[in-house]
């Protein structure tokens, strides 16, 4: 059984394995397929597929991004698979979310130094090395300046809407995001519904119109999820028309997030990879 893990980050955007490291483990887990999908960027596909052949490793690399877009209040995520990467429509757009991702984090900047943290820009871009600086930048940042324990902390006391370092962000509509994949001949995979924290009324409006502006799939499988939310993403999933996708949206090694790790369908959904040549 071929296993698929669809939605991965290295540290050309926020993860923190860069794509040697990050090929090399998903094949040391099994996994026979795996899509690059960085933040706003195809630039660790060509590193990936090169380290892919200079290891000798049994896995096909799916070419893919992450493009970050608005609807209505939310910041929706979507995936773009088997994407060509030097198509220009795509390329124009990346270029324009890189230079919008670039204002946000100087924003960002100011306020935390504001509110008495130090250099935190300047900390962040050396986190980010090649990569475009990202709040998960600034929130590791933050951690070792003794902000909170932990990520996840830093987001919720400081980066999350309503508080000291939060920035609004500026992203393109889905509709745009949509028709950059689809120039360059790829799929569009709503990413992780669920967590987006809306109501199931709102989540049945967003995917109801993602379906409508031409998206193809939506992840329904994840690593960390109950059966019954997998389910219902299924069933939604086939209520729109839309295939299905799995993705671990690996960044680093957690203890309950890994490549490849617990991601299969429901039985009734059809796999966005069927539509593969």
């Amino acid at each position: 059984m071929i296993k698929y893990d669809l939605h991965s980050h290295s540290t050309h955007s926020d993860g923190k394995l860069s794509v040697e490291e990050l090929v090399q483990r998903a094949a040391e887990k099994g996994v026979n397929v795996l899509a690059l999908t960085d933040h706003d960027t195809v630039a660790g596909i060509a590193p990936a597929k090169q380290a892919i052949a200079d290891l000798n490793l049994d896995l096909e690399l799916v070419p893919g991004v992450e493009i970050s877009t608005r609807w209505h209040s939310f910041e929706i995520h979507i995936v773009g698979l088997q994407v060509d990467t030097q198509a220009p429509q795509l390329l124009d757009l990346l270029g324009e979310q890189q230079q919008k991702r670039s204002e946000r984090a100087l924003k960002i900047g100011e306020r935390l130094d504001k509110a008495g943290f130090q250099s935190t820009h300047e900390k962040a871009m050396l986190l980010a090395e090649r990569a475009q600086v990202t709040r998960a930048h600034f929130a590791r940042v933050l951690v070792e300046q003794g902000a909170a324990k932990s990520v996840q902390g830093v987001f919720k006391k400081y980066l999350s809407r309503g508080n000291t370092g939060y920035v609004p962000s500026t992203w393109c509509d889905m509709q745009t995001a949509i028709d950059a994949i689809h120039s360059a001949g790829g799929q569009a995979v709503l990413a992780h519904p669920a967590r987006y924290k809306m109501s199931n009324k709102w989540l049945r409006k967003l995917i109801q119109e993602f379906s409508s502006l031409g998206g193809d799939a939506m992840e329904v499988a994840q690593t960390q999820q109950a059966p019954c939310e997998r389910q219902f993403l299924g069933q939604l999933a086939r209520e729109n028309n839309l295939l299905c996708s799995q993705g671990s949206d690996f960044h680093f090694p957690l203890p309950y997030i890994e490549l490849g790790k617990n991601l299969y369908l429901p039985k009734d959904c059809d796999g966005v990879w069927q539509r593969w040549q």
